[in-house]
């Protein structure tokens, strides 16, 4: 297959992943609503006439809205926001010969990707890193961290914007950033869902009851699968996320290394950038998937195997640059 081909695939394999992930998220959003409301409906329906009953489904239909705005939040607004966590600043009027010498590696890269030249922002952090961020390519940002800009090399830097180019070129940047709002918004949810339970069994205890469900064992089990999908949620979308990551730097890394015909400055960027030992603090563990590398490298971000393989954000950096 030319290269040609495979990014068109890859394009392709995005946007459906992305429309999948929509779907998902709303469907997601919907159980725990509608599963909540059923749950404390069977639990509460046979409870006396005088007790609290749920009969109306305001946490399912609180939850679908929730979802579908958080969905138009993120496909809008998502870049927009992961930038503004990270407290980066754009670069409009280069001040410093980093700063030009970005711009301009920035401008050949859109050149030699045939892309419109994106937003450039830099991150205060000495932690070298970068990522790109965006709906499509008009709408794209590609953002670097202070420290990136002063520990590479001019063709270093290029390799690292390249790299970033080809997540844009490759419409990898949608559905990470889809991801990033979306991995937030699940945790969220599963933090006020667990808190209303929390409040509600204080409340029913203290009115004496509100009809606990035991005899219905329906209300049990969807109970405790509504729970079960509460605790585990977020950790599923994080693991999602981090091996929808892993699957596309490989290919952001081989279509970088066509853009600047220089693999070998990709190679010594990664072993810099993997040689760095303080995390990179500006930038939240949920958009580590965004970055160039783990932003917060922890003890398997090195290792090889299964187990390193399921919950590292990034490949190994000794298999990145083989």
């Amino acid at each position: 297959m030319s290269h040609d081909a495979n990014l068109f695939a890859q394009q392709q394999s995005n946007r459906r992943r992305s429309n999948w992930l929509i779907l998902g998220f709303i469907v997601f959003f919907a159980w725990v609503g509608f599963g909540g409301d059923l749950a404390f409906y069977l639990a509460t329906v046979d409870a006396p006439p005088e007790s609290d009953r749920h009969f109306f489904p305001f946490i399912g239909m609180f939850s679908v809205v929730a979802a579908a705005g958080i969905c138009w939040y993120s496909w809008n607004y998502g870049s927009e926001r992961v930038l503004w966590a990270t407290g980066a600043w754009e670069l409009i009027e280069p001040a410093t010969p980093e700063q030009k010498q970005l711009m301009n590696v920035v401008e050949e890269m859109a050149i030699a990707s045939g892309l419109p030249r994106p937003r450039v922002w830099v991150v205060p952090d000495p932690d070298p890193n970068a990522f790109a961020t965006g709906r499509d390519a008009a709408s794209a940002s590609i953002a670097v961290t202070e420290g990136l800009l002063a520990k590479l090399s001019r063709d270093e830097l290029q390799a690292v914007v390249a790299h970033e180019m080809a997540h844009v070129r490759n419409l990898d940047v949608r559905l990470m950033t889809l991801l990033a709002g979306m991995i937030g918004a699940i945790a969220l949810l599963s933090e006020g869902m667990g808190r209303m339970m929390r409040s509600g069994s204080r409340t029913g205890r203290v009115r004496g009851g509100r009809g606990s469900g035991k005899g219905n064992p329906l209300a049990l089990v969807i109970l405790v699968l509504w729970l079960l999908t509460l605790v585990v949620a977020p950790v599923i979308s994080r693991i999602l996320a981090m091996a929808v990551s892993r699957k596309r730097e490989y290919l952001a890394e081989a279509t970088g290394a066509q853009l600047t015909r220089n693999p070998m400055a990709l190679a010594s960027a990664l072993e810099k950038l993997g040689g760095a030992t303080a995390a990179t603090g500006s930038i939240a563990r949920g958009t580590a998937h965004l970055c160039i590398v783990d932003p917060a490298p922890g003890i398997l971000s090195s290792k090889e195997g299964f187990l390193a393989d399921f919950v590292a954000s990034h490949p190994p950096i000794r298999q990145r640059i083989i």
